[in-house]
């Protein structure tokens, strides 16, 4: 059997946040979700064997933004995968493209709003 997959949901609003858990978890993710990212990092600095298969992280967020998440919790597990998610793509392209100049492996960027079955269709992929 194998193991079962852990995905990151971080998501100021906390409709979106609960769609998508329930959507992933359907399809058999374990999920953890955060509607503050100052209480998802805090989570994650707790407990140093919290490791994920994946984030999904909002980008537009109150007192830290997703991009501002994924580099603090890059320095606890350099590994992670990590998928952005924004309405506001156009503000956003400039940043991402300086934070991830080579297009690394392991991020992506995903434009609000999305279809549940979409997101699990593209996180499958991943």
């Amino acid at each position: 059997m194998s193991e079962e997959k852990k995905i990151l949901v971080v998501d100021d609003e906390p409709d979106n946040a609960s769609i998508f858990t329930m959507g992933l978890e359907d399809d058999g993710y374990k999920v953890d979700t955060f509607t503050d990212p100052l209480s998802a990092l805090s989570a994650f600095k707790e407990d140093k064997r919290r490791k994920y298969d994946l984030l999904i992280l909002d980008i537009k967020m109150p007192d830290m933004n997703g991009f501002e998440l994924y580099e603090q919790i890059k320095k606890i597990d350099n590994k992670v995968k990590v998928c952005f998610l924004t309405a506001y793509e156009e503000g956003y392209t400039e940043e991402f493209k300086k934070m991830f100049p080579s297009s690394s492996l392991g991020v992506s960027f995903i434009r609000k709003p999305i279809r549940v079955d979409d997101l699990v269709k593209k996180v499958k992929g991943w």
